[in-house]
């Protein structure tokens, strides 16, 4: 910032400009918290671009400016340097004032920071925001979701619903189910068996519902089927609160089959007659979770399939390009080192500039 005596009467009238803008918003604040909060966040962040544009401020105005608004509002979260680099960040990641009103207003601050440090793509940013809302994640629901590349997977799952679902049933359920699904969550080798896994995915129930997506209610595993005094077993059976349909999931952990649509479409019908409630339920959908698929080969297994079922594939582990990304354990132990030794000696860490955004939380 110039430290000319006109410079600084602009930040002082400046200063005073905020300050006044902070008052009249956390008067508003009370009746809508969170838009009014990230509409004010917004602003100081358009602010601060607009100042260090015309004016040639550096960002030591900001280190400035976190002084300043901390000791006029001593009281009020929110105006560290950090919080403030991240207002700057939203407001030139967004520049047009409905985004906020629209979306990025209707998820909390944290979720906005998140999604700014993960991604760099406005197309998927808005993409990631939109879901929050639709689904109301929370911000550790988020990070799971972009960490495992969620715009990439869903609604990618081959099927038949075109033509066996009536619109905009068959619209809904395309975009319900994913390719590839992620289960890292459960820590496991390759070299497991399907009861194994179901075992283990029912263990972590709650994030295997994350994992299938919002609208998921349990049923049961390993549920009975008692046709004609033969016993058949569904892997797993759940019922979709959106969809007001059962969903079978057949889980097989090795490389698709031609067979295993012969018998997912027996255990679609026979739930169909002897589970569904056909006045209030739609037709059951089902699922199959295979190691690995020729898309080719499930083409075929779904032409002749008159019921609505899906093939997708599953992985225990997360894909090679985001452990790649992943720190190693030498690296932490690096970082860490650095931090420590930065703390005894009393050294303010080296200050992140607006690009990349600083990767603490406000």
């Amino acid at each position: 910032m110039t430290s000319s005596p006109h410079g600084l009467s602009e930040y002082v009238d400046w200063l005073s400009d905020l300050k006044s803008l902070i008052r009249q918003t956390r008067v508003k604040a009370s009746l809508a918290v969170n838009l009014e909060l990230v509409w004010l966040y917004w602003r100081i962040g358009k602010e601060i671009l607009s100042r260090q544009s015309q004016q040639g401020w550096g960002a030591k105005v900001i280190e400035q400016l976190a002084r300043d608004l901390k000791t006029e509002f001593p009281e009020m979260r929110g105006l560290s340097r950090t919080n403030l680099m991240y207002m700057r960040a939203f407001a030139e990641a967004w520049p047009a004032e409905p985004f906020v009103h629209q979306l990025g207003g209707q998820i909390p601050w944290r979720h906005n920071c998140l999604i700014l440090d993960s991604l760099k793509d406005s197309e998927i940013r808005q993409w990631y925001v939109q879901k929050t809302i639709e689904n109301g994640w929370s911000r550790s629901v988020l990070a799971y979701q972009i960490e495992t590349q969620l715009h990439l997977r869903l609604g990618q799952a081959q099927n038949n619903f075109d033509r066996t679902l009536p619109a905009p049933q068959s619209d809904l359920a395309k975009e319900l189910v994913k390719d590839p699904y992620t289960f890292d969550f459960l820590e496991l080798t390759d070299q497991i068996n399907e009861r194994a896994l179901e075992k283990a995915l029912i263990t972590h129930l709650r994030d295997f519902l994350v994992e299938l997506g919002v609208g998921f209610a349990f049923v049961g595993s390993q549920y009975k089927l008692d046709i004609e005094g033969d016993e058949f077993y569904i892997d797993l059976l759940f019922y979709h609160t959106r969809l007001h349909c059962y969903v079978v999931i057949e889980l097989k952990n090795t490389e698709f089959r031609f067979e295993y649509t012969g018998q997912l479409n027996g255990y679609l019908a026979a739930v169909d007659d002897m589970v569904r409630d056909a006045v209030v339920d739609a037709p059951t959908i089902g699922l199959i979770l295979c190691k690995s698929k020729k898309q080719t080969m499930v083409e075929y297994a779904l032409r002749g399939m008159d019921t609505p079922m899906s093939v997708s594939t599953f992985r225990t582990t997360l894909p090679a390009n985001v452990l790649k990304a992943l720190p190693s354990i030498e690296a932490l132990t690096q970082n860490l080192a650095l931090w420590s030794t930065a703390v005894d000696n009393a050294i303010q860490p080296p200050s992140p500039s607006s690009s990349p955004i600083p990767s603490q939380n406000p």
